[in-house]
């Protein structure tokens, strides 16, 4: 079984960076991908970024797209969310996830393991 635990939220204002990890304990499966997805209040999940097993295929959301950037040490089991030029409209829990194959995952529902969430809070 794989658990996910997620680190690295807090409060900024616009502008400001932050970097979420993702340590998963448990080996993750070779080729399993990892995403990042976002939940504020009063809306629906939804998709952050994806990682695949070896880091070289990544993908974004168009409203993170240039600013974040996802990333995977599988030596560490653990994965990354750089986040800079946050906005107030970042503002959410950010959840990491993992799926058990490879492929690009764009749904919750793609992925079989989750974190708790950290919080993510951009003031203006």
């Amino acid at each position: 079984q794989v658990q996910l635990i997620e680190s690295g939220g807090g409060a900024v204002q616009t502008g400001g960076s932050l970097r979420l990890s993702c340590a998963a304990s448990g080996r993750l499966f070779s080729g399993s991908g990892m995403g990042w997805f976002r939940q504020a209040p009063g809306k629906d999940r939804e998709f952050v970024s994806y990682v695949n097993w070896k880091g070289d295929i990544t993908y974004y959301a168009d409203s993170v797209k240039g600013r974040f950037t996802i990333s995977r040490d599988n030596l560490k089991n653990t994965g990354y969310l750089e986040m800079n030029n946050l906005k107030p409209e970042d503002t959410a829990i950010y959840y990491c996830a993992a799926r058990a194959v490879g492929g690009l995952g764009l749904r919750g529902v793609e992925y079989q393991y989750w974190g708790q969430g950290t919080q993510v809070t951009v003031s203006s």
